[in-house]
């Protein structure tokens, strides 16, 4: 199994003399099968740090590896490789495609990273089952409720077994018992898929629920 560890890692943001540094030598490890808290006051960082963990944002230095893998070191198409077919992204809507069903969502993910979508139909309404979206297969986006289309995104985010998985702040729009329940149902599909799963979050309910912790 893969884990993520960032080394040193520093960013600023901003152009010439506006440069203004986020991250500042950041080290970090995040084990596989593990729930990891992503935790710190807003301005502190969390979303710069899920984008150079996800290949979407290159640090200005430091290192990246997931597994034996420097995503820094990568060049612009190997970080996109690395994107589509290493890593899952949950953000904090749902990020859903309008006018799709349920099952649509996942089958574009899988169109977007080159799988054949048509023969992974059925494996799409298993993930959405797992997730306890059985009865809303046919549902819009429109359709569903927050905790819902939460629940698609992490079937989603997990369809193509990612080895990291990156989520932002998932609780932030459904109540107390959804938020809860999803935190399980997040925690549980770390363990079953061996995934690395790092969470940022300001939510009791999920640094509770987080075996580890990553302090900004």
């Amino acid at each position: 199994m893969t884990s993520l560890t960032l080394h040193q890692v520093s960013v600023s943001l901003g152009h010439g003399d506006a440069r203004t540094p986020v991250l500042r030598g950041v080290d970090a490890t995040c084990r596989p099968g593990v729930l990891t808290a992503l935790v710190g006051p807003s301005g502190s960082g969390k979303s710069t740090l899920l984008a150079v963990a996800g290949a979407l944002l290159r640090p200005d230095g430091g290192q990246v590896l997931l597994g034996d893998s420097d995503l820094a070191s990568l060049n612009d198409g190997e970080r996109a490789k690395v994107r589509r077919e290493r890593i899952g992204y949950m953000f904090q809507s749902g990020n859903l495609l309008g006018g799709l069903t349920t099952v649509e969502q996942l089958l574009a993910a899988a169109s977007i990273a080159g799988r054949p979508a048509r023969r992974l139909r059925a494996a799409a309404e298993t993930a959405l089952d797992e997730v306890g979206l059985g009865h809303r297969l046919r549902h819009r986006a429109d359709q569903l409720s927050g905790g819902e289309r939460q629940r698609v995104a992490l079937a989603r985010a997990l369809f193509l077994e990612p080895d990291l998985l990156l989520i932002d702040e998932p609780t932030a729009a459904v109540d107390r018992e959804q938020a809860g329940t999803l935190t399980e149902l997040i925690a549980h599909k770390a363990r079953e898929r061996g995934c690395v799963a790092l969470v940022a979050t300001h939510d009791p309910v999920v640094v509770d629920a987080a075996e580890a912790t990553v302090s900004m």
